[in-house]
């Protein structure tokens, strides 16, 4: 078989140019002394904020399923689903207050 710059072209359109980088679970924190350190009300806020995202069609523009649970007791976002969206989320987390984020 004979490959032509439109096989090419056809190959190129099937393989995905953006690969989100998507979790299951996030909270925000502050940087002090060089450590993480857990901000609970920043991520209560972002994780309302993130369940109330309607930007688009990507996965991690939406998070219908975005909610708050306890585990180890710190509470964090959860989406069954896995649309939290590690960018996303770090926005929230900083519009909130906290520094940044962390996701898994």
């Amino acid at each position: 078989m004979q490959f032509t710059s439109a096989h090419l072209l056809l190959a190129v359109s099937l393989v995905p140019l953006v690969v989100a980088d998507t979790h299951y679970a996030g909270l925000c924190v502050n940087y002090e002394g060089g450590q993480s350190v857990y901000n609970d009300a920043a991520t209560k806020a972002a994780c309302g904020n993130y369940f109330m995202r309607n930007k688009g069609s990507e996965w991690w523009n939406t998070c219908p399923d975005c909610g708050m649970e306890n585990r180890g007791g710190i509470d964090y976002c959860y989406s069954k689903a896995g649309h939290i969206g590690g960018d996303e989320l770090n926005y929230y987390c900083k519009y909130n207050g906290a520094h940044g984020s962390a996701a898994d």
